[in-house]
């Protein structure tokens, strides 16, 4: 950008040296300027704008203009640092005002046909370029300036027709060159931006629709727009941002304010979930997420996201069965978003469906290569899947990985009541008995102890001695949590409920 702008003062700078011989013309002086005056403000602007301080030098020309009104020259002049300050719309008024004070000033003619050209009005532009060539048939610029004015009507005709008969992708194709002639012409980035839009790709539409707001004063159709779009593909920060731009340029816009009260809402609803969420309020979190499906039921974004979040919550919330069901129907919504495959999988772990656990996780790795999280997860699921094939406690007690303690200690009392060996007969039912017993004593064991059971969670179970480094840490053969096995002697058996 700042090559581009040197680029353009030079030329500037070149364009003013060609007509430094006519300083000296005669400054008649009006409104108590004189002629003194005047020729100190076009010296310091001579100065300024090869100092490259734009905005300073265009304050001398000002003064100079309003000091000589009748002076061809220092409108051109003020033309030109308009341009390089790539204001070319107001450079185009005193173009023509300094063709109307000197009509074969060829230098302005030429420049106002540049400008012309580049917003795409090839009828102005031509009339300017024959004229230049009219009092000057060697004026090489001109000549090649106009093949490019008729190559740029050809095309643009040619594009309209594309468009018109459907074939968007042709006309694309032909407004690249339409727009690399004419950069500064809104229509051919809004026909281009159309035919984006019915080939379904947004976001290169509002690629083309974003400079046309400046293209183009009071432009609320394009930032109205622009609005649309982003809020179709979810983006409703951006969506507020430039709904909120079109208000700016007439608050009664009634198309604008409607869409403005509808992502507004939207925003709130959605900026006020995310709080819930890093607030651990995950239920509050939830109904905010409904309302966003119904503030907005008819673009597949918000329920997609909102589907996917009210799935993390209910992991959260440690709610494994609606939480499996709400995030098979967002995974079915979006079936490439890790995150609810990642959610999923740790609502199967909730579930003690750990196979099911490992295949999530290995799917949402294939779409997040990088996370660290996916990858911890799927290890932790393949251990704790291997760990379900020898010992489960959850699964011994008959209680979700969410239980509490006293939801554990319940139903530790009730097997251990149905298990005991007292309560059978032959010596095979005594010994089945005891090994069930020891499990279900074993698991209790863990799942109330907190650092045990977080092993376990983990994928380690402590109370085997092939998973403890150095041996089985005190347990019995059996892995009886105590420092006996009451069932060794062989005698007759006392169970005693243990209050914990």
């Amino acid at each position: 950008m700042e090559a581009g702008r040197r680029s353009s003062l030079s030329g500037v700078l070149v364009s003013l040296s060609l007509f430094g011989v006519l300083l000296d013309i005669q400054l008649d002086g009006v409104l108590g300027a004189t002629a003194v005056d005047i020729e100190q403000h076009l010296e310091m602007g001579r100065k300024l704008l090869a100092a490259g301080q734009l905005a300073e030098a265009l304050s001398h020309y000002h003064s100079a203009v309003e000091g000589d009104p009748k002076n061809y020259l220092t409108y051109y002049k003020r033309a030109a640092v308009f341009l390089a300050m790539g204001k070319s719309k107001s450079a185009l008024p005193d173009l023509t005002k300094a063709i109307l004070l000197k009509p074969d000033f060829l230098a302005a003619r030429l420049q106002r046909g540049n400008i012309l050209l580049k917003q795409g009005s090839c009828l102005e532009a031509r009339e300017d370029f024959e004229a230049v060539l009219e009092r000057s048939p060697d004026q090489q610029e001109a000549r090649e300036q106009l093949l490019r004015t008729n190559e740029l009507e050809e095309l643009q005709e040619e594009a309209h027709a594309a468009h018109h008969g459907g074939d968007y992708g042709s006309s694309i194709s032909v407004l690249e060159r339409v727009i690399e002639i004419s950069p500064w012409d809104p229509e051919s980035r809004e026909l281009r931006a159309d035919c984006y839009i019915r080939l379904g790709d947004p976001q290169k539409a509002i690629q083309d629709l974003t400079p046309t707001t400046r293209l183009r004063n009071d432009n609320r159709a394009a930032f109205l727009q622009l609005s649309t779009l982003h809020y179709s593909l979810g983006q409703h920060a951006e969506s507020l941002g430039h709904i909120r731009d079109c208000l700016k340029l007439d608050q009664d816009d009634k198309e604008c304010f409607r869409h403005y009260k509808q992502v507004k809402k939207l925003s709130k609803q959605l900026d006020s979930a995310v709080e819930l969420i890093q607030a651990e309020r995950f239920e509050e979190a939830m109904e905010k997420y409904e309302s966003v499906m119904k503030t907005e039921p008819n673009v597949a974004f918000y329920t997609n996201l909102a589907k996917a979040q009210i799935c993390f919550c209910l992991v959260k919330l440690r709610d494994p069965q609606e939480a499996i069901h709400v995030c098979s129907e967002a995974h079915q919504r979006d079936p490439r978003n890790a995150n609810v495959l990642r959610d999923r999988a740790e609502a199967f772990i909730l579930n003690q469906e750990y196979e099911k656990a490992v295949e999530d996780y290995q799917e949402a790795r294939e779409f997040d290569t990088d996370s660290s999280e996916i990858q911890e997860g799927l290890e932790r699921a393949k251990k704790l899947l291997k760990q379900s094939r020898k010992r489960d406690y959850y699964r011994i007690l008959g209680v979700g990985r969410s239980a509490g303690k006293q939801e554990i200690i319940k139903a530790y009392r009730k097997l251990a009541q149905q298990w005991h060996p007292d309560n059978f007969q032959s010596e095979t039912e005594k010994k089945e008995a005891e090994k069930r017993f020891i499990d279900i004593a074993s698991a209790k064991e863990v799942l109330i102890d907190p650092e045990m059971r977080q092993k376990f969670d983990s994928g380690e179970d402590p109370l085997d001695p092939e998973s403890q480094q150095g041996g089985g840490g005190g347990q019995g053969s059996h892995g009886w949590p105590f420092h006996f096995n009451p069932f060794e002697s062989g005698g007759n058996y006392h169970f005693k409920f243990q209050h914990n």
